[in-house]
């Protein structure tokens, strides 16, 4: 994962500037330091773990346009609309959009005047040949890259023929990006997309600010009384509900409906329109839940997502991952639920038998089962699922919080490695569990299994047990399923580190299953009396409003994270508001004033002193940002700004007023002001507005005073 170049200085700046982080997440700046040098990368970070910087930086540092291929609309708008309001020309080419600003979006693009292009596959492939031709692309990235591959969990035929984008732009580097996809769908990615040398970033899975719970046969009464309990306790935030049928998220709909909460619902079988308007309620903040199959969520970037609920088992652990990891983007702790029972479990093999590859999917369920059913830490179950080992429990799932009855696993493992190893690794887990147990199938006879060392080297455990162990093996990251291979079992390198006696391995003691007591949810927790969870709360309020008053979602105007970072911080001057993170220059001038406001009225600090505003002006100079875009973005004339300007001048804190006037507008206006002192502003008036005229002897005054 070394990078390819050292990450350009200019990268840190344009993340503060535009972003206001004060520093990269893991993987970020070696991702930009390779693309920005030329090199492909493939790119895996979980949902929220910032994959969108990784081209949208480089789109900037770098000469023409980067091309993001994506196959969401609501992510394409979602981003677009980010990068705008934080100041970063950007265009968005899809099917929902009129065909004039489809064509005005073209025409900027041509025109160089956006530094990112939004498009879907479709889009791109029908005009690759056409107007594409005439832009000057500097970086493409492929985005839900898992997209492309025949063992991702979601393929696309369409995605398959996106090597021709290679092909028309071969000096532009090439990026894969995704949040979900094992070995196998790496690897397929790599090859598919004609990845040449590329950087491989494999980001953590862990999202450790995810509780992770899973509850067996609930009547549909607890899971709706769950709903609710988390809408409670989340009245300013988000939840989705996701549900197995379009008639399960009618039902869920209607019944958290009558009990009085903003809901909202969403499904394949609603018109265009229809989920239109349903995503953008959501998004917007004006329903605190929606409840929707899983054709919904696909790109959603709304940050505060409090909590997911799945009144269904998911049909594998990609699509599951990718979905709870709507929540909590923010980094701020959010609650995921899964209800599962065997009803799910018949429902999804039925589903699997009228699929087009029942072999993967069948596998793929089966992993999942094991997550719903495990006995041991639930998130190091998710994290082996992608190859990633964490050697100790999580502490913030139902199984750590609970724990089973524990047991030292390292013999029985041994033994089941042994004959994994001796097989040549041909076995699959029921012909691994024959094996151990002694088992005179013909099969094994046929093959010389009974002759390995190991063979019945576990007959004192039942075939029960015996599954379960090694199911829980595999959920550790000791034994992996080669899905590439026809399913046979592994021995992993940390498996191997057991096997030769250098680590040992805890298992959870095997069960008889018996039927759960299904329990009532918990009663709604007190209002909180810290004052800086009463501070965000109010922050919420007023975010909702500046929202509301400039049409845009909540989340874009300031996340729950740089809300909790105000809270905590509490600044209460333009400068100090610029030290929250998530914060850039642009924002904190546009929204500034209103949590300024809320903040100083929190500390009982009265209104903002005088001058507030002309130093806002000032933090939009040191940005450069244009004179027209100061204006609008304050929401005053330019005259304004330019007396801004001129009183920055008077105090010494401006020395650069190239962007504001000319050498010969200057020299013009004071020659004409000195010699003509009774009635130069009268005639320079009918020249120049009286802003220009301001500035011209502010800047004389200040050659003045440093003798220039």
């Amino acid at each position: 994962m070394t990078p390819s170049a050292p990450l350009p200085a200019a990268a840190a700046e344009l993340l503060r500037k535009f972003y206001g982080y004060r520093e990269f997440r893991p993987g970020q700046a070696e991702i930009i330091a390779a693309v920005t040098s030329g090199r492909d990368a493939l790119v895996l970070m979980p949902t929220g773990g910032g994959k969108s910087i990784c081209y949208q930086l480089p789109a900037m540092m770098m000469d023409g346009a980067a091309l993001v291929i994506s196959p969401l609309i609501s992510l394409m708008e979602d981003q677009t609309a980010a990068l705008v309001a934080n100041g970063v020309p950007a265009a968005a080419i899809h099917s929902a959009h009129d065909e004039s600003l489809n064509r005005s979006a073209i025409e900027a693009a041509i025109a160089g005047r956006v530094k990112l292009i939004y498009i879907s596959p479709e889009r791109l492939l029908s005009d690759l040949d056409g107007w594409l031709r005439r832009c000057r692309i500097n970086l493409i990235a492929v985005d839900e890259a898992h997209c492309i591959s025949q063992w991702g969990h979601d393929f696309r035929p369409v995605y398959t023929q996106l090597g021709a984008v290679r092909e028309a732009f071969p000096a532009a580097p090439l990026m894969a990006l995704t949040a979900t996809a094992d070995r196998v769908t790496r690897d397929d990615i790599a090859a598919q997309l004609g990845l040449r040398d590329p950087l491989r970033w494999t980001g953590s899975f862990d999202r450790p600010n995810l509780s992770l719970r899973v509850v067996h046969s609930a009547p549909k009464k607890q899971k709706i009384d769950t709903v609710v309990n988390l809408v409670r306790r989340h009245p300013n935030d988000s939840g989705i509900v996701y549900t197995l049928s379009r008639k399960g998220a009618e039902e869920a709909h209607e019944a958290l409906s009558r009990l009085g909460l903003r809901s909202t619902v969403y499904h394949a079988g609603l018109s265009a329109d229809e989920r239109a308007r349903a995503q953008r309620r959501f998004s917007d903040g004006d329903v605190q839940v929606v409840c929707a199959t899983v054709a919904f969520g696909m790109g959603i970037d709304k940050s505060n997502i409090r909590w997911v609920v799945h009144f269904n088992l998911p049909g594998n652990i990609e699509s599951y991952y990718q979905e709870i990891g709507r929540a909590g983007r923010d980094g701020l702790p959010a609650t995921t639920i899964l209800f599962h029972s065997v009803q799910d479990i018949i429902l999804r093999r039925n589903f699997i038998e009228e699929s087009g590859r029942p072999g993967i999917a069948a596998e793929k369920l089966d992993w999942m089962q094991r997550y719903a059913e495990a006995g041991i830490c639930r998130r190091r179950v998710l994290l082996s699922y992608f190859g990633q080992v964490m050697e100790h429990d999580c502490g913030n799932c139902d199984v750590c919080s609970n724990p089973p009855e524990r047991f030292d696993g390292t013999i029985l493992f041994q033994k089941a490695a042994s004959a994994i190893i001796r097989t040549d690794s041909q076995v699959g887990i029921y012909m691994l569990t024959d094996i151990l147990r002694g088992s005179a199938k013909t099969d094994i006879h046929r093959r010389g299994f009974d002759r390995i060392k190991t063979f019945g080297a576990g007959r004192d455990l039942g075939q029960a047990q015996w599954n379960a162990y090694i199911a829980q093996m595999i959920q550790l990251g000791l034994i992996e399923i080669a899905l590439d291979d026809a399913g046979h079992l592994r021995v992993t390198p940390y498996g191997l580190r057991v096997l030769h006696g250098r680590l040992a391995v805890t298992l959870a003691r095997w069960q008889e299953p018996q039927r759960r007591k299904a329990t009532r949810a918990k009663t709604v927790p007190e209002i909180s009396t810290d004052p800086t969870e009463q501070l965000v709360e109010q922050l919420k309020a007023v975010r909702r409003q500046v929202a509301a008053k400039a049409g845009v979602a909540a989340y874009l105007v300031f996340s729950d994270a740089s809300l909790v970072d105000m809270a905590r911080r509490r600044p209460s001057t333009p400068e100090q508001f610029l030290e929250v993170n998530g914060v850039g220059e642009r924002k904190a001038v546009k929204y500034g004033r209103q949590f300024l406001a809320a903040i100083r009225k929190f500390e009982g600090l009265g209104a903002l002193p005088q001058g507030t505003t002309y130093k806002e002006t000032l933090i939009l100079h040191n940005a450069r940002v244009p004179l027209g875009d100061m204006a609008s973005i304050k929401g005053v004339t330019t005259d304004t700004i330019l007396g801004h300007i001129a009183r920055l001048t008077d105090e010494d804190m401006i020395t650069d007023f190239s962007a504001y006037i000319s050498r010969h507008d200057f020299e013009t206006i004071t020659h004409t002001l000195a010699d003509r002192p009774a009635d130069g502003y009268t005639v320079l008036a009918d020249q120049y507005p009286q802003g220009i005229i301001r500035l011209a002897r502010s800047i004389a005054e200040y050659h003045k005073r440093h003798g220039r």
